[in-house]
């Protein structure tokens, strides 16, 4: 089976660039878009390896795992760009339930669920999923905007902060060709309610729906300092919203967040 769009995705326009093997499905959207491509294509590859995660990490995806990266030139801020994301995790986690529900049906109430952690993860079982990963370049008065998603479909990587799982370990026996397909028309859902950040605040809405960690003890390792408190909300710019002991409620733009046991880790 070979990489192709959905009947949605297809129907509102969006373009495909398939790769059996490539270092970086980000950086080759960015070359396009300082070459004159304006959008929107999707980039996806069997086999990435040479990706960058979050805080310059590693992002290799073994043949059979997912990278993909939408590309969309627009008239936007980069402010605005930045909640973008919350529109890819849920376009994710909604093709994640599609491709599940074989597994739901058969694994009854062991069935995975799906979870979506701030800023840009989607975790199953409290151990990661997916990466998202978003980069801007201002070009010809306009902003090239490439979101990259990362799927662990038949193997997850070890050492990271987060524990990793993949679906084929919780049981979920489909390709990263299956997964992209229903990808790529949720996106054309979420992103038209995200409509270029007008409708942020109904994803908002529903990506509290599917918040990990929402009420529970959190830290958030900035780089230079940890805040620690109970993660309350996100806010209408898309900052995590820490209740701290002293009942202040402290907006968070980015870091690294730890929950329930794994913050007293996270904050040492």
């Amino acid at each position: 089976m070979s990489f192709a769009l959905g009947h949605r995705a297809l129907q509102a326009g969006y373009r495909l660039a398939a790769f059996d093997k490539i270092g970086s499905t980000n950086a080759e959207a960015l070359e396009r878009a300082r070459a004159g491509e304006q959008g929107p294509i999707w980039f996806v590859t069997a086999q990435q390896t040479a990706g960058r995660g979050r805080r310059q990490r590693a992002w290799i995806a073994p043949r059979g795992n997912l990278a993909a990266t939408i590309l969309e030139v627009l008239d936007i801020a980069p402010a605005v760009a930045a909640t973008i994301g919350f529109a890819a995790g849920l376009a994710e986690a909604t093709a994640l339930d599609q491709v599940s529900i074989e597994a739901a049906l058969r694994l009854g109430p062991a069935r995975p669920t799906y979870a979506l952690k701030w800023p840009n993860d989607v975790l199953s079982g409290g151990k990661k999923l997916v990466g998202i990963g978003l980069e801007a370049e201002a070009i010809g008065g306009r902003l090239a905007v490439v979101v990259g998603i990362g799927t662990n479909v038949v193997a997850a990587p070890e050492g990271l902060p987060t524990p990793a799982v993949s679906l084929a370990a919780l049981g979920v026996q489909i390709s990263a060709e299956e997964l992209f397909t229903a990808l790529s028309d949720a996106w054309v859902e979420f992103r038209g309610i995200w409509d270029n950040g007008r409708g942020f605040a109904e994803i908002r809405r529903l990506w509290l729906e599917r918040a990990a960690g929402l009420g529970e003890k959190v830290a958030i390792n900035t780089g230079n300092a940890t805040l620690e408190g109970i993660f309350d909300t996100i806010d209408d710019s898309g900052c995590l919203i820490v209740r701290t002991a002293d009942g202040r409620r402290a907006p968070v733009a980015a870091g690294e967040v730890f929950f329930g046991a794994a913050a007293s880790v996270g904050a040492a």
